[in-house]
């Protein structure tokens, strides 16, 4: 569904109608066509850009955007909604746990026992507010799990890689798993933690190589692949992991 906060329009290219979202940014200069898996075709432009020329460039990029709709409509549906109750699965690099609320228990942070991520739920917390206190508590272990994982293999595979070593900073962009900028920072989604190990190091060391080479160009595939051969392997693994990971 489109955000109702965008400018829309629509064309007809071929019996189609292709409605899309208009995002405007004052820094922008030219005009981009994303398929957005919320938005649908979402067109980001300069302020001025007159709707009847966005339009012209939607009609001609016609071909494109609906081959895209409809690889995105093919796709299996995403997983249900997590509830936060007991049972549910969650990962934790790459295993699954299973969630244990503890009801009517003395306040305690979550932990970690067996194959149970066990939380303790007041006692009189009323029922219609459970799911974000669990939910809560579970964003509060993995970003700490985050915090103590990442940062130090971060550094191992600087190390490995030849490159300083970075300030790693946890993020939580919508649709992003990491950034890297030139000032030797790089920026990880703390969610990539539920992953396994090599899914993780795949995102760590594509973040560390745009240190080196900040464009996705040859130069930057040959590195990455340089220190990790399956890299395409990895990659193609996360794109299926990746929609599970994202409560």
């Amino acid at each position: 569904m489109m955000d109702t906060s965008f400018e829309r329009s629509s064309v007809r290219y071929g019996n189609r109608t292709i409605d899309y979202a208009i995002k405007r940014s004052p820094r922008r200069t030219t005009v981009s066509i994303a398929i957005d898996p919320t938005d649908g075709v979402l067109v980001t432009a300069p302020e001025p850009a007159p709707v009847a020329r966005l339009d012209r460039i939607v009609h001609a990029k016609g071909l494109w955007i609906t081959q895209r709709l409809k690889r995105q409509s093919d796709r299996p549906p995403g997983p249900a909604p997590k509830e936060f109750v007991s049972g549910e699965s969650f990962l934790y690099l790459g295993r699954q746990y299973r969630l244990k609320l503890d009801l009517d228990a003395a306040p305690r942070p979550l932990r970690l026992d067996g194959g149970w991520l066990r939380v303790n739920v007041p006692r009189f917390l009323p029922e219609e507010h459970r799911s974000d206190f669990v939910r809560a508590a579970l964003v509060d272990w993995y970003a700490a799990q985050a915090q103590r994982r990442l940062p130090e293999r971060s550094l191992e595979w600087a190390k490995k890689i030849g490159v300083h070593a970075p300030s790693v900073v946890l993020t939580e962009p919508r649709k992003r798993w990491g950034s890297a900028s030139a000032s030797g920072t790089i920026r990880l989604n703390w969610r990539i933690i539920q992953a396994p190990r090599p899914i993780v190091d795949y995102v760590i060391v594509h973040e560390l190589t745009h240190l080196q080479h900040p464009n996705h160009n040859r130069e930057f595939w040959a590195a990455l692949g340089t220190c990790l051969p399956d890299y395409e392997t990895r990659k193609r693994r996360l794109l299926v992991v990746g929609p599970l990971l994202g409560w």
